[in-house]
């Protein structure tokens, strides 16, 4: 059984770690150093999250279908994406696996693999604070 129930629960969590992260006075310009638009196609349960994070432009993130055009996508299940943002995936294994998919510029994709560990404590706080032990414990 899928660790999220539907895709708003999964946006609550997912969706405000990263807009939280953009606001962050550190880690947002990091976040913003990859100059692209991210999106993740999760599923179980079927979601998108798509993260605008480009140098020169306000940072956006939608939850649900966007008009936003993402240069990388991120294909996999939600809960090995929640999984690698606690750090209990390691990204290069679930890519050359195929538990997570990629499409768009090898450098952009490569280039989100240090952002993991800047989102990582975040993420399991986060997580902790809304009573959600659970999912952060997984």
């Amino acid at each position: 059984m899928p660790l999220f129930k539907d895709a708003d629960e999964l946006y609550t969590h997912l969706g405000r770690l990263f807009e939280e992260a953009l606001k962050d006075p550190e880690v947002g310009p990091r976040i913003r150093e990859l100059d692209c638009t991210v999106q993740f196609r999760l599923r179980r349960p079927d979601a998108l999250v798509t993260v605008k994070a480009l140098r020169e432009e306000e940072p956006e993130v939608d939850l649900g279908i966007t008009k936003l055009r993402p240069d990388v996508t991120l294909l996999a299940e939600a809960d090995t994406m929640h999984r690698l943002w606690l750090g209990q995936v390691n990204p290069a294994v679930a890519l050359a696996a195929g538990r997570i998919r990629a499409t768009g510029p090898v450098g952009k994709i490569l280039s989100l693999v240090p952002l993991i560990t800047v989102v990582l404590e975040r993420y399991r706080a986060q997580l902790t604070a809304a009573g959600r032990e659970d999912l952060a414990a997984v």
